[in-house]
């Protein structure tokens, strides 16, 4: 059963990475990580693939990856950029243990979906249904399943990230205590 607080997903795939090991440096090019501005880096997300693709994105978009998506270094501005834009979720093959621990500690869907990539084409519209844990094309109407969260990783979902997380379970084990204790 999927957390109450952890909504289904329904975006169009704004992008497809066709590279395994994909280095995210690369989404605002590694010339620009050091910028801080979010609205500069949305601007340069994806430009030296396609000069326009911000104005491309809608909220609720998806972006897909293939295997070990997020190699290299697990900076923060490329995904600051996507999420800006309006990027819901990445859904791919595999992901980086860096990228993928980072991502989801701010409570940004990463969804490993196996065999993804090869079922879907930019422009597609998916769906995320966290309850039967199915990634649908809604275009061709193939159903993939993806791999289940750990109990730790759906609680930083629902809880909007690791901070908002820690502070909920420990406020639960404070009245747990409290409850024993009275």
């Amino acid at each position: 059963m999927s957390p109450p607080n952890l909504q289904n997903l329904r975006g169009r795939v704004a992008w497809v990475f066709e590279e395994d090991d994909y280095d995210i440096d690369l989404i605002v090019g590694v010339r620009n990580i050091k910028i801080t501005d979010v609205k500069e880096l949305a601007a340069l997300a994806m430009s030296d693939y396609v000069s326009d693709f911000a104005s491309t994105v809608s909220k609720g978009d998806l972006l897909v990856g293939g295997e070990n998506f997020g190699y290299g270094h697990p900076h923060y501005p490329a995904m600051r950029a996507m999420r800006h834009l309006g990027i819901s979720a990445v859904i791919a093959e595999s992901f980086s243990p860096g990228f993928f621990r980072g991502e989801m500690s701010m409570g940004f869907p990463l969804v490993t979906c196996p065999g993804i990539r090869a079922a879907v084409a930019r422009g597609d519209e998916l769906t995320v249904d966290w309850a039967r844990s199915e990634v649908k094309n809604l275009r061709t109407g193939k159903t993939l399943a993806l791999q289940p969260f750990a109990p730790s990783e759906r609680g930083m979902l629902e809880a909007g990230g690791l901070i908002p997380y820690l502070k909920r379970r420990m406020a639960q084990t404070r009245a747990q205590d409290q409850a024993k204790a009275a």
